[in-house]
Protein backbone atom coordinates (compact mmCIF):
# COMPACT_ATOMS: atom_id res chain seq x y z
CA UNK A 1 0.00 0.00 0.00
CA UNK A 2 1.28 3.47 -0.87
CA UNK A 3 2.01 5.99 1.89
CA UNK A 4 -1.13 7.79 3.05
CA UNK A 5 -0.05 11.15 1.63
CA UNK A 6 0.09 9.58 -1.86
CA UNK A 7 -3.48 8.29 -1.79
CA UNK A 8 -6.12 10.45 -3.45
CA UNK A 9 -9.77 10.43 -4.36
CA UNK A 10 -8.80 11.46 -7.89
CA UNK A 11 -5.57 11.49 -9.88
CA UNK A 12 -5.66 13.45 -13.13
CA UNK A 13 -3.09 12.77 -15.83
CA UNK A 14 -2.48 15.97 -17.77
CA UNK A 15 -2.71 19.63 -16.73
CA UNK A 16 -4.31 20.95 -19.87
CA UNK A 17 -7.72 22.58 -20.21
CA UNK A 18 -9.81 19.49 -19.45
CA UNK A 19 -7.59 18.17 -16.68
CA UNK A 20 -7.34 21.53 -14.92
CA UNK A 21 -11.10 22.06 -15.08
CA UNK A 22 -11.84 18.61 -13.69
CA UNK A 23 -9.22 18.79 -10.94
CA UNK A 24 -10.30 22.18 -9.62
CA UNK A 25 -14.01 21.35 -9.78
CA UNK A 26 -13.51 17.98 -8.03
CA UNK A 27 -11.47 19.69 -5.29
CA UNK A 28 -14.25 22.27 -4.87
CA UNK A 29 -16.61 19.36 -4.23
CA UNK A 30 -14.33 18.15 -1.41
CA UNK A 31 -12.24 15.53 -3.19
CA UNK A 32 -8.53 15.06 -2.50
CA UNK A 33 -6.99 15.58 -5.93
CA UNK A 34 -3.55 15.32 -7.53
CA UNK A 35 -2.75 16.35 -11.10
CA UNK A 36 0.29 14.97 -12.94
CA UNK A 37 2.09 16.98 -15.62
CA UNK A 38 5.51 16.49 -17.20
CA UNK A 39 5.41 19.74 -19.16
CA UNK A 40 4.30 23.24 -18.25
CA UNK A 41 0.83 23.73 -16.79
CA UNK A 42 -1.85 24.91 -19.20
CA UNK A 43 -1.74 22.29 -21.92
CA UNK A 44 -1.96 22.76 -25.66
CA UNK A 45 -4.26 25.77 -25.51
CA UNK A 46 -2.19 27.93 -23.19
CA UNK A 47 1.34 26.73 -24.00
CA UNK A 48 1.39 25.93 -27.72
CA UNK A 49 -2.07 26.46 -29.14
CA UNK A 50 -5.00 28.85 -28.87
CA UNK A 51 -3.42 31.59 -26.76
CA UNK A 52 0.01 32.07 -28.36
CA UNK A 53 -1.48 31.46 -31.82
CA UNK A 54 -4.11 34.17 -31.33
CA UNK A 55 -1.42 36.59 -30.16
CA UNK A 56 0.51 35.87 -33.36
CA UNK A 57 -2.70 36.47 -35.35
CA UNK A 58 -3.01 39.89 -33.73
CA UNK A 59 0.62 40.61 -34.52
CA UNK A 60 0.24 39.60 -38.16
CA UNK A 61 -2.90 41.76 -38.57
CA UNK A 62 -0.88 44.94 -38.12
CA UNK A 63 0.49 44.58 -41.64
CA UNK A 64 -2.87 45.49 -43.18
CA UNK A 65 -3.82 47.95 -40.45
CA UNK A 66 -0.68 49.96 -41.12
CA UNK A 67 -1.21 49.70 -44.87
CA UNK A 68 -4.74 51.09 -44.48
CA UNK A 69 -3.72 53.91 -42.11
CA UNK A 70 -3.05 56.58 -44.81
CA UNK A 71 -6.58 56.20 -46.17
CA UNK A 72 -7.79 57.39 -42.77
CA UNK A 73 -5.39 60.31 -42.65
CA UNK A 74 -2.63 58.72 -40.58
CA UNK A 75 0.59 59.45 -42.45
CA UNK A 76 3.64 57.34 -41.45
CA UNK A 77 6.40 59.58 -40.09
CA UNK A 78 9.00 56.93 -39.32
CA UNK A 79 12.20 57.01 -41.37
CA UNK A 80 12.78 54.31 -42.36
CA UNK A 81 9.11 53.22 -42.39
CA UNK A 82 7.87 50.80 -39.77
CA UNK A 83 8.96 47.23 -40.31
CA UNK A 84 8.09 43.93 -38.69
CA UNK A 85 10.58 42.21 -36.38
CA UNK A 86 9.12 38.73 -35.74
CA UNK A 87 11.78 38.05 -33.09
CA UNK A 88 10.26 40.71 -30.83
CA UNK A 89 6.74 39.34 -31.29
CA UNK A 90 7.79 35.73 -30.67
CA UNK A 91 9.67 36.70 -27.50
CA UNK A 92 6.70 38.72 -26.24
CA UNK A 93 4.37 35.79 -26.87
CA UNK A 94 6.64 33.41 -24.98
CA UNK A 95 6.70 35.84 -22.07
CA UNK A 96 2.90 35.88 -21.94
CA UNK A 97 2.81 32.07 -22.02
CA UNK A 98 5.24 31.98 -19.09
CA UNK A 99 2.99 34.37 -17.18
CA UNK A 100 -0.09 32.22 -17.81
CA UNK A 101 1.78 29.06 -16.81
CA UNK A 102 2.56 30.66 -13.46
CA UNK A 103 -1.05 31.76 -13.01
CA UNK A 104 -2.38 28.25 -13.61
CA UNK A 105 0.07 26.80 -11.08
CA UNK A 106 -1.24 29.35 -8.58
CA UNK A 107 -4.87 28.51 -9.40
CA UNK A 108 -4.19 24.83 -8.62
CA UNK A 109 -2.63 25.69 -5.27
CA UNK A 110 -5.53 27.98 -4.41
CA UNK A 111 -8.00 25.21 -5.29
CA UNK A 112 -6.18 22.73 -3.05
CA UNK A 113 -5.02 20.50 -5.90
CA UNK A 114 -1.56 18.96 -5.55
CA UNK A 115 0.59 19.38 -8.67
CA UNK A 116 2.88 16.38 -9.16
CA UNK A 117 5.60 17.20 -11.73
CA UNK A 118 6.65 14.39 -14.04
CA UNK A 119 5.32 11.90 -16.56
CA UNK A 120 2.77 9.40 -15.27
CA UNK A 121 2.20 5.80 -16.33
CA UNK A 122 -0.19 3.16 -15.07
CA UNK A 123 1.11 0.34 -12.91
CA UNK A 124 -2.35 -1.18 -12.49
CA UNK A 125 -5.95 0.09 -12.56
CA UNK A 126 -5.48 2.20 -9.40
CA UNK A 127 -1.78 3.15 -9.27
CA UNK A 128 0.30 5.66 -11.20
CA UNK A 129 4.10 5.91 -11.24
CA UNK A 130 5.32 9.48 -11.87
CA UNK A 131 8.84 9.88 -13.25
CA UNK A 132 10.62 13.22 -13.05
CA UNK A 133 14.15 13.19 -14.46
CA UNK A 134 16.48 10.74 -12.75
CA UNK A 135 14.60 10.80 -9.45
CA UNK A 136 12.97 7.61 -8.15
CA UNK A 137 9.37 7.42 -9.37
CA UNK A 138 6.64 8.61 -7.05
CA UNK A 139 3.71 6.23 -6.65
CA UNK A 140 0.18 7.65 -6.53
CA UNK A 141 -2.92 5.63 -5.69
CA UNK A 142 -6.49 6.75 -6.35
CA UNK A 143 -10.05 5.55 -6.24
CA UNK A 144 -10.66 7.23 -9.59
CA UNK A 145 -8.40 8.33 -12.42
CA UNK A 146 -8.93 10.79 -15.25
CA UNK A 147 -6.87 10.74 -18.45
CA UNK A 148 -6.57 14.23 -19.93
CA UNK A 149 -3.17 14.24 -21.61
CA UNK A 150 -4.31 15.88 -24.87
CA UNK A 151 -2.77 15.42 -28.30
CA UNK A 152 0.40 16.02 -30.27
CA UNK A 153 1.03 17.08 -33.87
CA UNK A 154 1.41 14.22 -36.34
CA UNK A 155 3.90 14.02 -39.19
CA UNK A 156 3.19 12.37 -42.55
CA UNK A 157 5.20 9.21 -43.20
CA UNK A 158 7.47 10.66 -45.89
CA UNK A 159 11.27 10.70 -46.16
CA UNK A 160 12.77 13.72 -44.44
CA UNK A 161 9.70 14.65 -42.37
CA UNK A 162 12.00 15.12 -39.38
CA UNK A 163 13.57 18.12 -41.17
CA UNK A 164 10.28 20.02 -41.02
CA UNK A 165 8.63 21.90 -38.19
CA UNK A 166 5.28 21.13 -36.58
CA UNK A 167 3.08 23.81 -35.06
CA UNK A 168 4.66 23.42 -31.60
CA UNK A 169 8.04 24.38 -33.05
CA UNK A 170 6.91 27.71 -34.48
CA UNK A 171 6.44 29.20 -31.01
CA UNK A 172 10.05 28.38 -30.13
CA UNK A 173 11.62 30.14 -33.12
CA UNK A 174 13.64 33.32 -32.72
CA UNK A 175 13.52 34.32 -36.37
CA UNK A 176 11.42 33.42 -39.40
CA UNK A 177 12.76 32.42 -42.83
CA UNK A 178 12.03 34.49 -45.92
CA UNK A 179 9.97 31.69 -47.47
CA UNK A 180 8.05 28.73 -46.07
CA UNK A 181 5.88 25.88 -47.28
CA UNK A 182 2.86 25.05 -45.12
CA UNK A 183 1.56 21.50 -45.64
CA UNK A 184 -2.11 20.99 -44.81
CA UNK A 185 -5.52 22.44 -45.48
CA UNK A 186 -7.09 22.36 -42.02
CA UNK A 187 -7.57 25.20 -39.57
CA UNK A 188 -4.06 25.01 -38.10
CA UNK A 189 -2.46 25.17 -41.55
CA UNK A 190 -4.66 28.06 -42.68
CA UNK A 191 -4.09 30.02 -39.47
CA UNK A 192 -0.31 29.69 -39.66
CA UNK A 193 -0.27 30.47 -43.38
CA UNK A 194 -2.01 33.76 -42.57
CA UNK A 195 0.24 34.49 -39.60
CA UNK A 196 3.45 33.84 -41.52
CA UNK A 197 2.30 35.87 -44.53
CA UNK A 198 1.32 38.75 -42.27
CA UNK A 199 4.77 38.69 -40.68
CA UNK A 200 6.43 39.04 -44.08
CA UNK A 201 7.13 35.42 -45.01
CA UNK A 202 6.46 34.25 -48.58
CA UNK A 203 4.08 31.32 -48.11
CA UNK A 204 3.14 28.40 -50.32
CA UNK A 205 0.41 26.15 -48.90
CA UNK A 206 0.12 22.55 -50.04
CA UNK A 207 -3.43 21.16 -49.77
CA UNK A 208 -4.12 17.54 -50.69
CA UNK A 209 -7.83 18.13 -51.40
CA UNK A 210 -9.59 20.42 -53.86
CA UNK A 211 -10.03 23.17 -51.25
CA UNK A 212 -9.07 24.19 -47.74
CA UNK A 213 -11.07 23.62 -44.53
CA UNK A 214 -12.73 20.32 -45.35
CA UNK A 215 -15.74 19.78 -43.08
CA UNK A 216 -16.69 23.46 -42.94
CA UNK A 217 -19.45 25.00 -45.03
CA UNK A 218 -17.97 24.92 -48.53
CA UNK A 219 -19.11 28.42 -49.50
CA UNK A 220 -17.54 29.86 -46.36
CA UNK A 221 -14.35 27.87 -46.85
CA UNK A 222 -14.02 28.99 -50.47
CA UNK A 223 -14.54 32.60 -49.39
CA UNK A 224 -11.55 32.25 -47.05
CA UNK A 225 -9.53 30.50 -49.76
CA UNK A 226 -10.16 33.24 -52.31
CA UNK A 227 -9.17 35.92 -49.82
CA UNK A 228 -5.97 34.09 -48.83
CA UNK A 229 -4.99 33.80 -52.49
CA UNK A 230 -5.78 37.48 -53.08
CA UNK A 231 -3.49 38.40 -50.20
CA UNK A 232 -0.59 36.61 -51.87
CA UNK A 233 -0.56 33.14 -50.30
CA UNK A 234 0.21 30.62 -53.05
CA UNK A 235 -2.31 27.81 -52.58
CA UNK A 236 -1.47 24.52 -54.30
CA UNK A 237 -4.59 22.35 -54.06
CA UNK A 238 -4.62 18.70 -55.07
CA UNK A 239 -0.94 18.12 -54.20
CA UNK A 240 0.70 15.96 -51.55
CA UNK A 241 4.25 16.04 -50.19
CA UNK A 242 6.38 13.02 -51.05
CA UNK A 243 9.75 13.89 -49.52
CA UNK A 244 11.75 16.65 -47.84
CA UNK A 245 15.49 17.06 -48.24
CA UNK A 246 18.21 19.59 -47.66
CA UNK A 247 19.65 21.34 -44.64
CA UNK A 248 18.03 23.61 -42.01
CA UNK A 249 17.26 26.91 -43.68
CA UNK A 250 17.50 25.48 -47.20
CA UNK A 251 14.92 22.74 -47.71
CA UNK A 252 13.39 21.21 -50.81
CA UNK A 253 9.92 19.71 -50.66
CA UNK A 254 8.94 17.28 -53.40
CA UNK A 255 5.28 16.81 -54.33
CA UNK A 256 3.36 14.09 -56.13
CA UNK A 257 2.96 16.43 -59.11
CA UNK A 258 6.73 16.39 -59.64
CA UNK A 259 7.21 19.92 -58.31
CA UNK A 260 10.15 20.83 -56.08
CA UNK A 261 9.43 23.70 -53.69
CA UNK A 262 12.42 25.46 -52.13
CA UNK A 263 12.00 27.23 -48.80
CA UNK A 264 13.77 28.21 -45.62
CA UNK A 265 11.37 26.04 -43.63
CA UNK A 266 8.51 23.59 -43.97
CA UNK A 267 5.60 23.49 -41.53
CA UNK A 268 3.73 20.19 -41.35
CA UNK A 269 0.22 21.04 -40.18
CA UNK A 270 -1.34 17.70 -41.07
CA UNK A 271 -3.38 16.98 -37.97
CA UNK A 272 -2.99 15.96 -34.34
CA UNK A 273 -3.34 12.63 -32.58
CA UNK A 274 -3.99 11.63 -28.95
CA UNK A 275 -0.77 11.54 -26.93
CA UNK A 276 -0.93 8.01 -25.49
CA UNK A 277 2.76 7.08 -25.60
CA UNK A 278 4.17 6.01 -22.27
CA UNK A 279 0.86 5.82 -20.41
CA UNK A 280 1.04 2.01 -20.22
CA UNK A 281 -2.74 1.82 -20.58
CA UNK A 282 -2.64 -1.96 -20.97
CA UNK A 283 -1.59 -2.27 -17.32
CA UNK A 284 -4.88 -0.61 -16.36
CA UNK A 285 -6.91 -2.56 -18.90
CA UNK A 286 -7.99 0.58 -20.76
CA UNK A 287 -9.03 -0.13 -24.35
CA UNK A 288 -7.64 1.97 -27.19
CA UNK A 289 -9.40 2.08 -30.57
CA UNK A 290 -7.93 3.76 -33.62
CA UNK A 291 -5.32 5.56 -31.56
CA UNK A 292 -7.86 7.14 -29.21
CA UNK A 293 -9.57 6.30 -25.91
CA UNK A 294 -13.28 5.63 -26.50
CA UNK A 295 -15.65 6.84 -23.78
CA UNK A 296 -19.40 6.92 -23.19
CA UNK A 297 -21.54 9.97 -22.48
CA UNK A 298 -20.23 10.09 -18.90
CA UNK A 299 -16.60 10.16 -20.11
CA UNK A 300 -16.15 6.58 -18.84
CA UNK A 301 -13.68 4.19 -20.47
CA UNK A 302 -14.21 0.43 -20.48
CA UNK A 303 -12.81 0.48 -16.92
CA UNK A 304 -15.62 1.93 -14.72
CA UNK A 305 -13.41 4.05 -12.43
CA UNK A 306 -11.15 5.40 -15.22
CA UNK A 307 -12.40 8.29 -17.33
CA UNK A 308 -11.03 10.44 -20.16
CA UNK A 309 -11.76 13.95 -21.42
CA UNK A 310 -10.52 16.22 -24.18
CA UNK A 311 -8.35 15.41 -27.17
CA UNK A 312 -7.42 11.87 -26.04
CA UNK A 313 -11.00 10.88 -26.91
CA UNK A 314 -10.60 12.48 -30.37
CA UNK A 315 -14.21 13.60 -30.75
CA UNK A 316 -14.48 17.40 -30.82
CA UNK A 317 -10.96 18.63 -30.09
CA UNK A 318 -11.69 22.13 -28.83
CA UNK A 319 -10.68 23.77 -25.57
CA UNK A 320 -14.19 24.73 -24.36
CA UNK A 321 -15.38 21.16 -25.03
CA UNK A 322 -12.55 19.69 -22.94
CA UNK A 323 -13.27 22.15 -20.12
CA UNK A 324 -16.98 21.32 -20.08
CA UNK A 325 -16.25 17.58 -20.20
CA UNK A 326 -13.90 17.94 -17.23
CA UNK A 327 -16.40 19.93 -15.18
CA UNK A 328 -19.28 17.62 -16.09
CA UNK A 329 -17.21 14.63 -14.98
CA UNK A 330 -16.33 16.26 -11.66
CA UNK A 331 -19.91 17.46 -11.02
CA UNK A 332 -21.31 14.02 -11.79
CA UNK A 333 -18.73 12.03 -9.84
CA UNK A 334 -17.99 14.21 -6.82
CA UNK A 335 -20.74 16.84 -6.75
CA UNK A 336 -23.87 14.71 -6.94
CA UNK A 337 -24.96 16.81 -9.91
CA UNK A 338 -25.05 14.36 -12.82
CA UNK A 339 -24.90 15.91 -16.26
CA UNK A 340 -23.58 15.13 -19.72
CA UNK A 341 -21.96 17.40 -22.29
CA UNK A 342 -24.01 18.19 -25.38
CA UNK A 343 -21.69 17.71 -28.36
CA UNK A 344 -24.36 18.41 -30.96
CA UNK A 345 -24.15 22.20 -31.15
CA UNK A 346 -20.58 23.42 -30.72
CA UNK A 347 -19.52 26.75 -32.28
CA UNK A 348 -16.04 26.89 -33.73
CA UNK A 349 -13.77 29.40 -35.40
CA UNK A 350 -10.79 29.46 -37.72
CA UNK A 351 -8.54 32.42 -36.97
CA UNK A 352 -7.44 32.66 -40.56
CA UNK A 353 -7.24 35.95 -42.41
CA UNK A 354 -10.12 36.51 -42.97
CA UNK A 355 -11.63 34.83 -39.92
CA UNK A 356 -14.29 32.13 -40.24
CA UNK A 357 -16.76 31.16 -37.52
CA UNK A 358 -19.72 28.82 -37.53
CA UNK A 359 -22.37 27.15 -35.42
CA UNK A 360 -24.80 24.45 -36.46
CA UNK A 361 -25.13 22.70 -39.79
CA UNK A 362 -23.29 23.61 -42.96
CA UNK A 363 -25.38 23.91 -46.10
CA UNK A 364 -24.06 20.52 -47.25
CA UNK A 365 -24.86 18.80 -43.93
CA UNK A 366 -28.33 20.35 -43.86
CA UNK A 367 -29.07 19.09 -47.38
CA UNK A 368 -27.88 15.63 -46.40
CA UNK A 369 -30.21 15.61 -43.39
CA UNK A 370 -33.27 17.44 -44.74
CA UNK A 371 -32.90 17.28 -48.53
CA UNK A 372 -32.37 20.15 -50.96
CA UNK A 373 -36.03 21.17 -50.80
CA UNK A 374 -36.03 20.92 -47.02
CA UNK A 375 -33.85 23.99 -46.45
CA UNK A 376 -33.53 27.58 -47.55
CA UNK A 377 -30.32 29.57 -47.52
CA UNK A 378 -30.03 33.31 -46.85
CA UNK A 379 -26.75 35.11 -47.40
CA UNK A 380 -25.22 38.57 -47.54
CA UNK A 381 -21.94 39.53 -49.20
CA UNK A 382 -20.56 43.04 -49.04
CA UNK A 383 -17.45 45.10 -48.39
CA UNK A 384 -17.44 46.11 -44.73
CA UNK A 385 -17.43 49.80 -43.88
CA UNK A 386 -13.99 49.48 -42.32
CA UNK A 387 -12.59 48.87 -45.82
CA UNK A 388 -14.65 51.51 -47.60
CA UNK A 389 -11.90 54.14 -47.52
CA UNK A 390 -8.98 51.77 -48.24
CA UNK A 391 -11.19 50.48 -51.08
CA UNK A 392 -10.03 46.90 -50.82
CA UNK A 393 -11.47 43.46 -50.07
CA UNK A 394 -12.16 40.88 -49.04
CA UNK A 395 -15.91 40.78 -48.92
CA UNK A 396 -17.68 39.67 -45.77
CA UNK A 397 -19.96 36.63 -45.98
CA UNK A 398 -22.87 36.07 -43.58
CA UNK A 399 -25.04 33.02 -44.10
CA UNK A 400 -28.10 31.42 -42.49
CA UNK A 401 -29.20 27.86 -43.25
CA UNK A 402 -32.89 27.52 -42.38
CA UNK A 403 -35.29 24.57 -42.16
CA UNK A 404 -38.05 25.07 -44.76
CA UNK A 405 -40.68 23.31 -42.66
CA UNK A 406 -40.63 25.49 -39.55
CA UNK A 407 -38.12 28.27 -40.24
CA UNK A 408 -35.71 27.08 -37.55
CA UNK A 409 -32.14 28.31 -38.06
CA UNK A 410 -30.02 25.20 -38.57
CA UNK A 411 -26.68 26.88 -39.19
CA UNK A 412 -25.10 30.30 -38.89
CA UNK A 413 -21.82 31.06 -40.67
CA UNK A 414 -19.63 34.12 -41.10
CA UNK A 415 -16.38 35.04 -42.81
CA UNK A 416 -14.89 38.40 -41.84
CA UNK A 417 -13.35 40.38 -39.01
CA UNK A 418 -14.66 39.52 -35.54
CA UNK A 419 -16.59 36.53 -36.91
CA UNK A 420 -15.92 34.51 -33.75
CA UNK A 421 -17.22 37.29 -31.49
CA UNK A 422 -20.42 37.56 -33.51
CA UNK A 423 -21.07 33.83 -33.91
CA UNK A 424 -20.59 33.29 -30.16
CA UNK A 425 -23.71 35.37 -29.56
CA UNK A 426 -25.56 33.83 -32.49
CA UNK A 427 -24.89 30.41 -30.96
CA UNK A 428 -27.17 31.30 -28.05
CA UNK A 429 -30.06 31.96 -30.42
CA UNK A 430 -29.42 28.86 -32.51
CA UNK A 431 -29.13 26.74 -29.37
CA UNK A 432 -32.51 28.01 -28.19
CA UNK A 433 -34.13 27.01 -31.48
CA UNK A 434 -34.54 30.50 -32.94
CA UNK A 435 -36.30 30.80 -36.28
CA UNK A 436 -35.61 33.07 -39.22
CA UNK A 437 -38.65 35.07 -38.08
CA UNK A 438 -37.01 35.54 -34.68
CA UNK A 439 -33.91 36.92 -36.39
CA UNK A 440 -36.08 39.19 -38.57
CA UNK A 441 -37.93 40.56 -35.52
CA UNK A 442 -34.65 41.55 -33.86
CA UNK A 443 -33.88 45.24 -34.25
CA UNK A 444 -30.65 45.94 -36.13
CA UNK A 445 -27.71 47.66 -34.50
CA UNK A 446 -26.59 50.10 -37.19
CA UNK A 447 -24.04 50.51 -38.65
CA UNK A 448 -22.50 47.12 -37.94
CA UNK A 449 -21.59 43.98 -39.82
CA UNK A 450 -23.65 41.76 -37.53
CA UNK A 451 -26.87 43.62 -38.34
CA UNK A 452 -26.96 41.78 -41.65
CA UNK A 453 -27.96 38.62 -39.78
CA UNK A 454 -31.26 40.29 -38.83
CA UNK A 455 -31.90 42.24 -42.05
CA UNK A 456 -31.46 39.50 -44.68
CA UNK A 457 -34.34 39.46 -47.15
CA UNK A 458 -36.93 36.77 -46.61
Amino acid sequence: MSPSNDRFDLVVLGAGSGGLAAAKRAAAHGARVAIVEGDRVGGTCVIRGCVPKKLLVYGAAWRELLADAPSYGWIPQADPPLRCDPAVLLEQVRGEVDRLNGLHIGFLAKAGVELVPGWGRFLDPHRIAVQQGDQPPRLLEAERLLIAVGGRPSRPAIPGSELAWVSDDIFRLNTLPEAMVVVGGGFIACEFAGILHGLGVAVQQLVRGPRILRGFDSEAALTVQEAMAARGIALRCGERPTAIEGDPGALRLHTDSGAVLEAGGVLLATGRRPFLEGLNLEAAGVVVEGGRIPVDGDQTTNVPHIHAVGDVTDRINLTPVAIDEGRAYADSTFGQRPRRVDHDLVPCAVFSQPELATVGLSEEAAIERFGRDGITVHRARFRPMQLALPKRGPAVLLKLVVAAADGRVLGCHMVGDHAAEIIQMAAIAVGMGATKADFDRTMALHPSVAEEFVTMAG
